[in-house]
């Protein structure tokens, strides 16, 4: 079923299976409080909003108006949500480069990039729930076959748990070095940009350090479709989209599959400088690591769902999280939140940041889980431009802090 359609009825998502979660084969993992990451799901604590105050939001139409006067920004839009509600939106900039194209509808869909990636970490603990995963499960067993065309180097030694915290040490084939990233018309399968992967030699044992690779994502995404005779995108519907009622996100899953509906574009400067229209994102690049087009409304729905342990208990996220190594610092990793000290204080948001040609898309959601600050910019300047995370925060911090 193409991921575009909905079904009329949502299905529930499965129930956990009482008693003591079994995560892995050989041994259960420590339960350890979940940190704020780009690249997993963070530790929040479910809504109280009948025992404590509404929040105070600032205008999201102003902070959106001053974030796209930035020469670095083409459009803005984003909304504020409150206990489940919207409590503000806007729209800013233009849809096409020099204020052309009209405005942005505050709904449209855009690329949530690695936000995916959040989606497939769901996916991936409620088959651990079902008892047909395990963290500990080898590469090497789950997928024989890139072991038999060497696809990966050492799959013997890589676990599940080392590709959700990219610590796996699996090169990354998302690299201008291997691939064309303005190439909007080749489709590549995952197995073939895994294969580009593996003529990068490795750095790194397995499990030894963070090392950010979507290389690990392409193979968690096969994994799933293995176990459940399911494409990714189906399950992302059957356990994420339906159950939450995100009607207007998918995953697609026909080439080109761009971004249905009237959405703004992002530009991209080529080798010589010029601005290129990347709207036409090649999907073959998306798949479980980022390829997910969502709307403002449908990540706050996500993550707030997230937060109220209602794709996954306490438990397990507790358990995901067990594995995570202390992240290096790399200036100007697409992926990487930047500064997170929204609003003064390091720990008082989340950060959620997905990232690739021509667009920036930031989730920022509160500990406590009540509010949630989606954000989609269009841009004219690299993705990777240091400048943009302070732009990004100082618009989120106008909505979430106002007055601070």
């Amino acid at each position: 079923m193409d991921a575009c359609h909905r079904r009329p009825h949502a299905r529930p998502v499965p129930p956990c299976q009482e008693g003591i979660l079994l995560v892995t084969r050989t041994r259960l993992l420590a339960l350890t409080g979940l940190a704020c990451a780009a690249l997993t799901l963070q530790s929040i604590a479910p809504a109280t909003a009948a025992t404590a105050d509404r929040p105070t939001t600032g205008n999201v139409q102003k902070a959106l108006a001053e974030l796209a006067k930035s020469a670095k920004v083409v459009g803005a839009i984003g909304a504020v949500y409150v206990d489940g509600r919207k409590a503000g939106e806007g729209s800013a900039g233009s849809r096409l480069l020099g204020g052309k194209g009209g405005g942005i509808p505050a709904g449209a869909r855009f690329r949530a990039g690695s936000q995916t990636k959040s989606m497939t970490q769901v996916v991936l603990m409620q088959l651990v729930r079902e008892h047909r995963l395990a963290l500990d499960d080898r590469l090497s067993d789950l997928l024989p076959e890139v072991v038999d065309e060497d696809l990966v180097e050492r799959a013997d030694e890589i676990t599940v748990e080392q590709m959700i915290h990219h610590t796996s040490g699996i090169p990354n084939w998302y690299t201008p070095e291997l691939v064309d990233l303005l190439d909007f018309t080749t489709y590549l399968s995952p197995m073939e940009l895994i294969e580009r992967s593996r003529t990068v030699p490795r750095s790194q044992e397995p499990g030894e350090k963070f090392s950010y690779s979507n290389t690990n994502y392409f193979l968690l995404g096969l994994i799933i479709e293995k176990l459940t005779g399911h494409s990714v995108a189906t399950e992302f519907e059957r356990r994420v989209f339906d159950p939450l009622h995100m009607d207007d996100s998918y995953l697609p899953v026909r080439f080109p599959g761009g971004i249905r509906g009237r959405h703004a574009h992002g530009y991209f400067p080529d080798e010589n400088g010029r601005l290129r229209d990347v709207d036409r994102l090649n999907m073959s690049y998306g798949y479980a690591a980022g390829g997910v087009i969502s709307t403002t409304h449908d990540l706050a729905a996500f993550h707030r769902a997230y937060a109220g342990d209602k794709l996954l208990t306490k438990e397990e996220k507790k358990a995901l999280e067990a594995g995570r190594p202390a992240q290096e610092p790399r200036p100007g990793r697409p992926e990487d939140p930047g500064d997170r000290r929204v609003c003064g204080q390091e720990s008082a948001y989340a950060v959620n940041k997905g990232s690739s040609s021509g667009f920036n898309a930031v989730s920022y959601i509160s500990r406590d889980g009540r509010v949630q600050f989606v954000i989609s910019a269009t841009l004219s300047t690299r993705n990777t431009d240091p400048a943009l995370d302070p732009l990004l925060n100082k618009a989120a911090e106008a909505v979430l802090c106002p007055g601070e």
